[in-house]
């Protein structure tokens, strides 16, 4: 298991003895990625992966900034979210101007994660991956993804109410592993140019300066109760991009770090199985929550893909399979609600049998009710018996994996609803790391429902039996 690196309890005393090169990159992982693939394709380019001691340090706003900031110099520009989350690539795409993906050893495993860092190797001038919690947490982690991929490593330190602690904790980021690539740091929310000039000299030689934001609500970017706010709800977000971008020409680094060589990664072609399958997809602020690589492999797969609209009272396209996404139903109730015509027509397709697939919102859409946080309750499309509530407190969160018919998937729950639903399950998924949350995956007729999100390259064959009739 990639996760579970020998090296990944190794430790050393001091900061200066975390790197024997320059620019802080260990000897085990100058060539990007160990033997598990060959070498015989190689593209380079300059990367990063942008992390910090916990959430709340302003990974994102970083990322965005220095996306931003690099492609208004005529920069190509791509971007990677570690791990499973849909909000944080929202923001990243729009200030880098390319397609996000996720990266995650576990979800997408290994060879997928290979193969899009050396697809993006081939025509970036600079890869960013924004990495998820803090530099340790998790299974796998960030820094195992950094050690793995031999990516340097960005640490974001919130330098807010502290001065030369900031080196300290730089520091002990640095030494914890002892051949992990850090490259250097930047700072979030400093209160002026002297205040980032102190943040600056407590850096030992072997940490660069990388840059710095400004405690500035002006540059905050907001959000909600499960992450941000969708990047295309937010009017201003090119404003506040640029905003961002130019905060961070302030105290800025201006060099790159030194290419980092990905090699190909063999993998299977995605069978043309749903050549002529026209799939209706529900994609708008409700249903907002799609991978691009999810769609990449219907695309790959020869479906012919029809986006529609609930929220615009669209009605479902002719086609012979439904995609219901995640997204934000509770925050749309009456608007969802009235879509009676819709309702209708998806029931009607339910129960001619044909496919539908419903995940996590979409599994709330397709209920006879859901309530919100206040308690106001609406009905819902009435696809399976049952209703829910959102709560104030987060009701599931981790990695999930699935054991169906069609095959294994791998993916992730996220959610603060609490659903009764009237059905057996089909099964239960488990979370790879032994936490608690086990979701329910229900199965009538040709319909699929659960709060799993799915991450459909983790078997391409699976999720495309999903679809088919």
């Amino acid at each position: 298991m990639p996760s579970r690196l020998a090296s990944r309890r190794r430790r050393v005393s001091s900061c200066e003895q975390y790197s024997d090169s320059p620019n802080g990159k260990g000897s085990d992982a100058r060539n990007g990625i160990g033997d598990s693939v060959t070498a015989s394709k190689t593209h380079h380019c300059p990367a990063l992966l942008i992390s910090a001691p916990a959430s709340g340090q302003g990974k994102t706003s970083v990322t965005a900034a220095l996306a931003r900031w690099h492609a208004r110099q005529g920069r190509r520009v791509r971007v990677f979210k570690t791990g499973p989350d849909f909000l944080d690539p929202m923001v990243l795409e729009r200030a880098a101007g390319t397609p996000a993906y996720q990266l995650d050893l576990w979800m997408c495993g290994e060879a997928d994660v290979l193969a899009r860092l050396h697809e993006a190797a081939g025509s970036a001038d600079l890869i960013l991956v924004e990495g998820v919690m803090g530099l340790f947490d998790g299974d796998p982690s960030s820094a195992d993804l950094a050690q793995r991929l031999g990516v340097p490593v960005m640490a974001v330190i919130d330098g807010s109410a502290m001065a030369q602690t900031f080196g300290a904790l730089a520091c002990g980021l640095a030494a914890y592993r002892s051949d992990l690539p850090m490259y250097g740091v930047a700072a979030n929310r400093i209160g002026s140019a002297y205040h980032a000039q102190l943040l600056k000299e407590s850096l030992p030689p072997s940490l660069q300066w990388l840059g710095a934001l400004p405690r500035d609500a002006a540059l905050a970017l907001p959000e909600r109760h499960l992450g941000l706010v969708a990047a295309a709800e937010l009017a201003d977000i090119d404003k506040r991009l640029d905003a961002l971008a130019d905060a961070w020409a302030q105290h800025a680094a201006t060099a790159l770090p030194q290419p980092v060589g990905f090699s190909a990664s063999s993998s299977d072609p995605v069978p043309p199985l749903l050549r002529g399958q026209r799939i209706a997809v529900a994609r708008d602020a409700a249903f907002c929550f799609l991978y691009q690589a999810n769609i990449d492999v219907l695309n790959e797969a020869g479906a012919d893909l029809r986006f529609f609209s609930p929220l615009a009272g669209e009605a479902l396209p002719d086609c012979d399979a439904v995609w219901l996404p995640g997204g934000y139903p509770e925050l749309h109730l009456d608007t969802l609600s009235k879509q009676q015509g819709l309702h209708a027509a998806l029931r009607v397709h339910r129960d001619a049998n044909k496919p539908i697939l419903a995940e996590c919102g979409g599994l709330l859409f397709a209920l006879d009710s859901l309530a919100d946080r206040d308690g106001y309750e609406a009905p819902m499309s009435g696809l399976l018996p049952g209703r829910a509530v959102l709560q104030a407190r987060l009701a599931a969160l981790g990695l999930q994996g699935v054991a169906m018919p069609e095959g294994d998937l791998r993916g992730h729950t996220f959610h603060y609803a609490h659903a009764w639903i009237d059905a057996e399950p089909l099964a239960h998924a488990t979370n790879p790391n032994g936490g608690p949350c086990k979701e329910a995956v229900y199965r009538q007729g040709r319909l699929t429902a659960s709060f799993v999100h799915f991450y459909f390259p983790s078997n391409p064959l699976a999720a495309i039996r999903l679809f088919l009739p």
